[in-house]
């Protein structure tokens, strides 16, 4: 929560911004009429002139209506009603509502687990050039020379003057066609920054875009600067990540391939707590939510400052989600993690220099569960060491694959923190034998049971594995349990954690101490008795009492039931034989 002292600050730094826009376009106003078209309105703005019938419409504006046609002119005390309108900022519920009433546009034109990646290709372009705008004033204030206002040098991303968000605004005719010259031009000029940001998108199709359609999207986006003086990237990230939990929802099962619920990755990151200068790493990092996670935690628990001192990496194998992981990366303004694109198992993009894996400090994972279509023989030829000293994965499950992986991405000092189906921790066979050897390493530090329901796509209970290639002394030798199916909040199609039950996990987890009923520490020659099962149940009680069966009582009634049943099957004979059948 901020102090009366930031409140301040904060309120004055909007009042000078606004104080700026005044200035500014009262200078400009010096040299044009009194009375302004809507057309010079909208130049002198930089908006659209729907921008401004719109506002009309929700009273903002009422403009004079001169002439036969009624043409609009605008007087100061419209000016100065759009100076307050374009000057207050948007809390971050409105600005949620607001980007997802942009999806309303496009539902029911394409399909829904398509248009996500629509809007966020075009809410990332408005914001690169409203923001170049912004930079552009800003020198162009101060030093008044266009050759420096323009100089790479000054801008964040290059958006040429044939790309800016005015120019799309503009047109009326084939609007899709002229969107992806913009997006070609734009990668061509930011690359390699921008590469393959905008490659899965393909506005020009008539049919699934028509012109009306596009110029809708288009003016709702229109309505507000997203320049950072207005908009800034927390701000803007936020309602991001809102927008990435909303397209996850409507998509049903595919939302699961891209989203991780932040609980789940709030879990995994308190427990392993991130340090300055930490390297972390997601191999499959779908929109970004652990290292955002990673980059939040330490923001708040040190500064944003050590947080930024954060070395952020991830690799994603489908385009469009590796779209929507670089848009988050940039839109929180952490342009230096570096995202890659490929398959993790078969062709990481993370190397050394002499072609071996990188190694971190930490890793982070949620992989699609049980996939049985994946790399199996490239895999098994593996040159990367990932299966010296454990047995191949079975060929039709990739689980203890990506387990293999992130063991051998972690450093000398590495953690790790998995989510993972329940049957990585009992399913036998190879499986088996891999995660005996995992754990004769010493490597699993703590197992934790999840509820059901809390993924997308999934009603499944799935665990969290922590791995740690150097534990301290009282845990060395020994495995803690956590079993918190019990604890969250139910929910009609989705279940959630609470902070309540996020915190308890955190806590069991630091103390490494026995909690009845739902924590327990395990030595390893416990579980070697089992056969290094992992099943929760074999080490806590889930507190259901079971019913306690008398098997000398079910024997009399089974052989009670027998002889009733020998008698009915004589008397239905003899009736059978009186019918003579």
């Amino acid at each position: 929560m901020r102090t009366y002292e930031h409140l301040t600050l904060y309120l004055r730094s909007d009042r000078l911004v606004i104080e700026a826009m005044r200035k500014d376009i009262q200078s400009k106003l010096k040299e044009m009429p009194e009375l302004l078209s809507i057309g010079q309105v909208a130049k002198l703005f930089a908006i659209h002139e729907d921008t401004l019938r719109n506002w009309e419409k929700e009273g903002i504006l009422v403009p004079l209506r001169t002439g036969k046609r009624g043409d609009r002119k605008y007087r100061p005390q419209d000016i100065q009603a759009i100076v307050d309108k374009m000057g207050s900022k948007l809390t971050l519920p409105q600005l949620e509502q607001f980007l997802w009433r942009s999806a309303d546009i496009l539902r029911g034109k394409i399909d829904s687990s398509d248009y996500k990646k629509y809007i966020f290709g075009l809410l990332f372009y408005k914001r690169i050039s409203d923001v170049w705008d912004e930079e552009y004033a800003k020198v162009m204030t101060e030093y008044n020379d266009e050759t420096i206002a323009r100089a790479d040098y000054n801008h964040r991303f290059q958006v040429p003057k044939e790309c800016r968000w005015a120019v799309v605004e503009e047109r009326a005719e084939n609007i899709g066609k002229k969107l992806n010259e913009v997006f070609d031009k734009l990668t061509n000029a930011n690359s390699p920054k921008l590469d393959k940001i905008f490659d899965d998108l393909d506005f020009a199709n008539k049919d699934r875009f028509p012109n009306e359609t596009l110029q809708r999207l288009i003016n709702h986006f229109s309505q507000y600067n997203f320049g950072d003086t207005y908009i800034n990237s927390d701000l803007l990230g936020d309602a991001y990540e809102y927008l990435i939990k909303q397209f996850a929802a409507d998509a049903g099962k595919k939302g699961g391939e891209f989203y991780t619920p932040r609980e789940v990755e709030r879990i995994i990151i308190q427990i392993l707590k991130p340090h300055k200068k930490d390297h972390i790493y997601d191999p499959t990092v779908g929109s970004g939510g652990f290292l955002l996670e990673a980059f939040h935690y330490l923001k708040e628990k040190e500064s944003e400052q050590i947080a930024r001192t954060l070395y952020l990496y991830g690799q994603e194998i489908n385009i469009g989600t590796y779209t929507i992981a670089k848009i988050n990366m940039f839109l929180h303004g952490l342009d230096s993690a570096d995202i890659q694109r490929g398959d993790t198992l078969a062709n990481p993009q993370f190397l050394n220099p002499n072609g071996s894996l990188k190694t971190f400090d930490i890793c982070v994972a949620n992989p699609p569960y049980s996939i049985n279509d994946w790399e199996y023989e490239m895999f098994r030829s593996d040159k990367y060491g990932r299966i010296d000293g454990y047995e191949l994965p079975p060929n039709k499950n990739a689980d203890y694959a990506f387990v293999l992986h992130i063991i051998k991405s972690m450093n000398s000092n590495g953690r790790a923190g998995v989510v993972l189906p329940h049957g990585v921790l009992f399913r036998g066979g190879s499986e088996g034998r891999i995660r005996e050897q995992i754990l004769k390493n010493d490597l699993i530090d703590a197992v934790i049971a999840l509820p059901a329901k809390l993924f997308y796509g999934t009603g499944i209970p799935a665990a969290i594995l922590i791995f740690n290639r150097n534990k301290p002394e009282n845990r060395k030798g020994k495995v803690l349990i956590v079993d918190a199916e019990k604890d969250f909040s139910e929910g009609k199609n989705q279940n959630t954690l609470r902070y309540q039950d996020i915190q308890k996990i955190v806590k069991a987890y630091d103390s490494c101490k026995d909690i009845e009923g739902y924590a327990r520490v395990v030595d390893l020659k416990e579980i070697e008795k089992n056969e290094f099962n992992l099943n929760v149940r074999r080490y806590i009680e889930n507190g259901d009492k079971e019913e306690v069966i008398d098997v000398s009582a079910v024997n009399k009634e089974l052989a009670s039931l027998e002889k009733e049943r020998a008698e009915i099957d004589k008397r239905v004979e003899s009736f059978l034989k009186e019918l003579k059948y």
